[in-house]
């Protein structure tokens, strides 16, 4: 456990000290700053941790922003060797809440493929970094998730649904989410859940997985 906590402090972001930079602005001039920075520190956070050549790219679907490590089009183009302890996989993401469409939209990439069925078994769901009703798509959306924390079993799951249902009430709200991983795989260690509340303050939560 003591391992964990120091493998998790090297992805550790000071959120309130970000917020603090972007003080006095208005709620959308707050929105603005964290859209810009949070990538940003994401990016350089992520890098310096990943552990391979990495190949980072923006993939905007609705309302929201995916910023993905695609590596198989590292090894595509023969830049890198073929690795199979490496996959593709979802950096952050980023946006406001909206209402979901009536029917399941894709956010389909070529090569992007959902968790491996070996993974999505008794314990594990098939969870979404940014949950359908608050207009996350599939594909690049999906994950392979704990399931006591998918479901809200858990108390961690509880909380995150909690922070999912303070988003679908109040569409428009601000909200990201990281995941961080321990590997080379597509499946977090944990998942870092945030959204800017109507008071201007961050609520950020991190999740076992």
């Amino acid at each position: 456990m003591r391992d964990d906590r120091i493998l998790l402090s090297n992805f550790a972001i000071n959120y309130e000290a970000l917020l603090l930079e972007a003080r006095g602005q208005s709620a959308a001039g707050i929105v603005s700053y964290l859209r810009h920075r949070l990538p940003a520190l994401w990016r350089d956070l992520y890098m310096a941790t990943a552990g391979h050549q990495t190949n980072l790219v923006r993939l905007p679907f609705r309302s929201f922003e995916y910023i993905c490590d695609i590596y198989s089009d590292l090894e595509a183009l023969g830049q890198v060797p073929y690795d199979q302890t490496i996959e593709d996989r979802v950096v952050g993401v980023l946006g406001t809440s909206s209402s979901a469409p009536e029917k399941r939209g894709s956010s389909r990439i070529r090569g992007w493929g959902e968790p491996p069925e070996e993974l999505v078994g008794t314990e594990r769901d098939k969870g979404h970094f940014m949950a359908h009703c608050i207009g996350g798509g599939l594909d690049v959306n999906v994950f392979s998730q704990d399931r006591r924390l998918n479901r809200g079993w858990s108390p961690q799951g509880k909380l995150f649904r909690q922070m999912e249902t303070y988003c679908y009430r109040q569409p428009g709200t601000f909200c990201f989410s990281r995941p961080i991983y321990a590997d080379g795989s597509s499946v977090p260690r944990w998942l870092e859940f945030g959204l800017l509340k109507t008071d201007l303050t961050l609520w950020v939560e991190v999740f076992e997985n």
